[in-house]
C-alpha cells in the first residue's frame, strides 16, 4: 500500500510558523524527488519547494523564499516543510507529491490557515 500522508497542519495567527511533514510507505522513498504543492480557496493548485533524492538541490517559490525551508530524513521515510512568518496569503490546503520517472505519488494535503 502506497501512501503519503500529511500532518502539522492547523490554525496560527500571521507571524507565527509551523511544522508540515510527510511520512511515506509503501515504496522507496529515497530515490524520489519531492515537493511541497499548496491550494488556496479559489485558486490552482501551486508549486512551492521542490528537494531532491539526497537533499543536494531545494528550489523555492518566490513567494516563499526565506521564510519555507524544505528538508527530508530518508531513514524516517519524511519530508518536512518548516513554515516562519506565516502570512494570511499562506492559507491553503498544503500537499507532497513523490516523483520518479513516470511515477507519482500524492498526499491528501493539510489545512494551513493564517489569521490575521
Amino acid at each position: 500500500q502506497v501512501q503519503l500522508v500529511e500532518s502539522g497542519g492547523g490554525l496560527v495567527q500571521a507571524g507565527g510558523f509551523l511544522r508540515l511533514s510527510c511520512v511515506a510507505s509503501g515504496f522507496t522513498f529515497s530515490i524520489y524527488t519531492v515537493s511541497w504543492y499548496r491550494q488556496a480557496p479559489g485558486k490552482e493548485r501551486v508549486l512551492v519547494a521542490t528537494i531532491a533524492r539526497d537533499g543536494g538541490s531545494i528550489n523555492y517559490a518566490d513567494s516563499v523564499k526565506g521564510r519555507f525551508t524544505i528538508s527530508r530524513d530518508n531513514a524516517k521515510n519524511t519530508v518536512y516543510l518548516q513554515m516562519n512568518s506565516l502570512k494570511p496569503e499562506d492559507t491553503a490546503v498544503y500537499y507532497c507529491k513523490a516523483v520518479r520517472i513516470l511515477t507519482t505519488y500524492w498526499g491528501q494535503g493539510t489545512q494551513v490557515t493564517v489569521s490575521t
